[in-house]
């Protein structure tokens, strides 16, 4: 089990991501848009930078839903490789067949 200080500073970022994504989408578009002048594009980067850092969503950590584990983490299914086996040994996930010869 992971730290409950790294995964509930891990749900504050995403908080913050949502909160802040339509002001950053907004200032993005206007940084990136090159029909635009240069000083409105350099001010458009200036208030990106007075953001927030964890309102970047690539500050997001993918963390097991179950263990908090960050590691070997499987996107489809949400969840570490440790838990997956775990709850594939006790038959609780559909169509996952522990294999042995």
């Amino acid at each position: 089990m992971a730290k409950k200080s790294s995964v509930e500073k891990n749900n504050h970022r995403k908080a913050l991501v949502k909160r802040f994504a339509e002001k950053r989408k907004a200032l993005l578009e206007i940084a990136n848009n090159e029909s635009l002048g240069m000083e409105e594009r350099f001010e458009a980067r200036l208030k990106l930078a007075e953001l927030p850092r964890n309102s970047s969503p690539t500050r997001i950590r993918n963390r097991c839903e179950i263990t908090g584990r960050p590691r070997a983490y499987y996107r489809k299914l949400g969840m570490s490789r440790v838990a997956l086996r775990e709850l594939g040994n006790k038959g609780l996930i559909p169509g996952l067949v522990k294999s042995s010869w």
